[in-house]
């Protein structure tokens, strides 16, 4: 196939998926599914070998990642019922002396974030928001944009949250690295988007927070103690042991890709590394870590469980693995099918895309050329996530498209990696799940939300960007 035609298809491709997502409001799996099957027809293939191709990249891309979307989910319903979640806002709320009181739920989102898939992260994020907002008698204006800004950054840059961490697989970038500077990256972002729009959005309109959430709720004094300001629940963990699950993780997928730079390849020092650093198990060590917090607080645990399967399931004789590998784990299973059908169909169709030899072509074609290659897979992001309305989808059918362009263009892995992450941020409207889930829990509507969420993730994926590209001016990245 020619570049022109490749183009061509491409453009077709990304028309189909908008139409069928928006149109026929098909769900992400079936629009990918025939988008798929589509690209495997228009590139020459015959209908079974599409259907062949879609199996098996389908079962590669599930098995790749498959596992560690299932212990995110298992976390994220551990993290509600052990009440750690409310622990690590009452962090925040005494770290900044209850000022600044919109950065402790927008902070939390940013941790929780990292291994917990971003909607799930939203959901547990909405009422300790509303709360807090009702509290200092604040707009949801002032709360809910920085919210959204911490939960899409970590889930678009920082593995292993599901998108990112698929995107560096098939890049084939150290997934180690890719946190640490995904970090940095987030972090930065953050802080000039913060710094930058909150004198903005104090001016904005008041947005009164979902009576839902803040029923019994009042609002405190001005001068109001630290101690007041704080979320109410029973028998909470601390802020370490709370904080140990959601990070765990992360730190011990870093610590054994750096520590695999510094050790010769094949010792016993490089065995261990290679060993903490694997993806399960760093994920597993964070589910067996929150199961600790059950102790101590069980009674507690086994209402809140029981209240989310609306059963009557456990008691308070169930045993530990009951509750953590029994309930939670079922919970998870529901929480995440959407997920891992999504990123597995994804997977399916980037691969029958990246086998198209036109990209090789197009990408000398680039390389021959003075455009800037960095900016490459963060517009193909941006430009896939504004017309097909998911960060999965977008960053997978990028990075598919960048397989075969990153040893062409001598792109870092790492760094397309990132610059992909931070163009699936650009984009974030009408068309996305997240976007709707939003706006409802936190009270916004479809204007309020395109002024307040689509803007700020937009500067937040631009400054994400500009960070990364400074990283790898300087030459560190």
């Amino acid at each position: 196939m020619s570049p022109v035609m490749f183009i061509i298809m491409l453009i077709a491709a990304i028309v189909l998926l908008t139409v069928l997502t928006l149109k026929f409001k098909m769900h992400p799996v079936m629009t990918l599914f025939f988008t798929a099957v589509f690209i495997g027809l228009a590139s020459g293939k015959t209908l079974t070998g599409t259907f062949a191709d879609i199996k098996n990249y389908f079962g590669s891309t599930l098995g790749s990642i498959g596992v560690m979307i299932i212990f995110g989910a298992v976390i994220a319903s551990g993290i509600s019922d052990t009440g750690a979640a409310t622990s690590i806002v009452n962090f925040f709320i005494k770290l900044f002396k209850g000022k600044r009181l919109e950065l402790a739920p927008a902070l939390t989102g940013f941790i929780m974030s990292i291994p917990v898939f971003g909607d799930i992260a939203i959901i547990l994020n909405a009422p300790i928001s509303a709360i807090l907002a009702k509290r200092r008698k604040m707009s949801m204006t002032q709360v809910a944009p920085f919210v959204n800004l911490g939960l899409t950054l970590t889930h678009g840059l920082v593995p292993p949250t599901p998108g990112i961490l698929a995107v560096a697989a098939l890049l084939q970038a150290d997934i180690g690295t890719v946190i640490l500077w995904g970090l940095v990256c987030s972090v930065f972002s953050f802080a000039v988007c913060y710094f930058g729009l909150t004198p903005v959005y104090r001016r904005g309109e008041f947005i009164e927070p979902l009576a839902d959430y803040t029923e019994g709720i009042h609002p405190v004094d001005e001068n109001a103690s630290v101690n007041e300001l704080l979320i109410e629940e029973d028998n909470i963990p601390g802020a370490g042991w709370s904080f140990v699950p959601l990070l765990l993780p992360a730190v011990m997928i870093a610590v054994g890709s750096i520590g695999k730079l510094l050790v010769q390849e094949g010792s016993g020092s490089y065995v261990f590394f290679n060993t903490i650093g694997d993806t399960v198990l760093a994920l597993f060590c964070g589910i067996a870590a929150l199961g600790l917090l059950v102790f101590g607080r069980k009674e507690k645990v086994v209402r809140k469980a029981n209240e989310a399967t609306a059963t009557e399931e456990l008691s308070a004789q169930s045993a530990w693995t009951e509750i953590v590998f029994g309930n939670w784990c079922g919970r998870a299973l529901k929480i995440a099918i959407s997920a891992l059908l999504i990123t597995a169909m994804g997977g399916a169709m980037g691969g029958i895309l990246r086998e198209n030899e036109a990209i090789s072509v197009i990408g000398n074609i680039i390389a021959r050329t003075s455009f800037p290659s960095l900016l490459i897979p963060f517009l193909l992001a941006a430009i896939l996530m504004t017309v097909c309305g998911s960060m999965t989808t977008a960053s997978m059918t990028a990075a598919a498209l960048m397989v075969e362009l990153v040893p062409v263009l001598g792109m870092n892995p790492v760094v397309a990696s990132l610059a992909i992450g931070a163009g699936s941020m650009v984009g974030w409207h009408v068309n996305n799940s997240g976007f709707w889930i939003f706006t409802s829990l936190y009270g916004f509507n479809t204007r309020q939300g395109l002024k307040y969420f689509t803007t700020t993730n937009a500067l937040g994926g631009i400054a994400a960007f500009v960070c990364l590209a400074v990283l790898v001016l300087v030459g560190v990245v």
